[in-house]
């Protein structure tokens, strides 16, 4: 059952304490944990063309994804973040099957291509084990 809020506090000027701090505005970033930085940055890099921002450095990098976000990989282990086990994310293409074939002719470790009744997608696993979608918009039909 929903929490539903006393009628008290909305009834009056005064707000709840939960809302006396600003809620949650945009996303931040995404991150995955990878053990061998350098590599993972690698494998994002050359095989996604996913473009490094200023932010990168030996222990941590930063992409640039489409217009505002931020996708991010570094060890993550002494923050209790397991590397090879992050899932989740999906990347938004032009062509599901066009980055299917590039990746799999590369030996990458990638699912065959799914198509659902507004999308399709195939799963990516990346040298650390970590799965990720590659995910088209109204390809499925």
């Amino acid at each position: 059952m929903p929490f539903v809020p006393p009628l008290a506090p909305l009834l009056t000027s005064a707000r709840p304490p939960c809302y006396e701090v600003a809620m949650i505005k945009d996303f931040a970033f995404i991150a995955y944990s990878v053990r061998d930085v350098p590599a993972a940055a690698k494998f994002y890099g050359d095989m996604l063309g996913l473009e490094k921002t200023d932010e990168s450095g030996e222990h941590w990098v930063e992409f640039n994804v489409g217009k505002n976000n931020t996708f991010g990989i570094g060890n993550g282990e002494d923050l209790g973040f397991i590397p090879g086990k992050s899932t989740g994310l999906s990347f938004e293409v032009d062509d599901v099957n066009a980055m299917h074939d590039k990746l799999a002719k590369q030996g990458v470790k990638i699912s065959e291509v799914h198509k659902f009744p507004n999308c399709s997608a195939c799963f990516v696993t990346d040298p650390e084990g970590n799965v990720f979608g590659l995910h088209q918009r109204g390809a499925g039909k």
